[in-house]
């Protein structure tokens, strides 16, 4: 087995243990998949889905961006997110190469 940054990774399963945050990561997911050619979703537009407030949205955002699992920019007045798909690929890999 290859030297794991077994901290990091467990942070990143965290982040995504928490109901909300792991919600907002397949939207986050499901609506950049609709929209390919854009690959960036509208927090905006995803927030509409949840009943929780914008407070607590910008804490889950956080804690999915600090780890990596996102990556968000402003975009004139709109915050948009995207699924940084080398974290995703680094996970695919750890759980593929892990020997039963």
């Amino acid at each position: 087995m290859h030297d794991l940054d077994t901290k990091r990774y467990s942070n990143i399963m965290k982040a995504l243990s928490h109901p909300h945050r792991l919600e907002l990561f397949l939207e986050i997911a499901k609506c950049q998949e609709k929209d390919f050619e854009n690959s960036e979703c509208l927090i905006s537009e995803i927030t509409k889905c949840f009943k929780i407030g914008a407070p607590t949205i910008s804490h889950h955002l956080k804690e999915l961006s600090n780890v990596g699992l996102i990556i968000t920019e402003k975009k004139g007045k709109f915050l948009v997110a995207r699924v940084n798909k080398e974290i995703l690929d680094e996970l695919g890999s750890l759980f593929k190469d892990t020997e039963l």
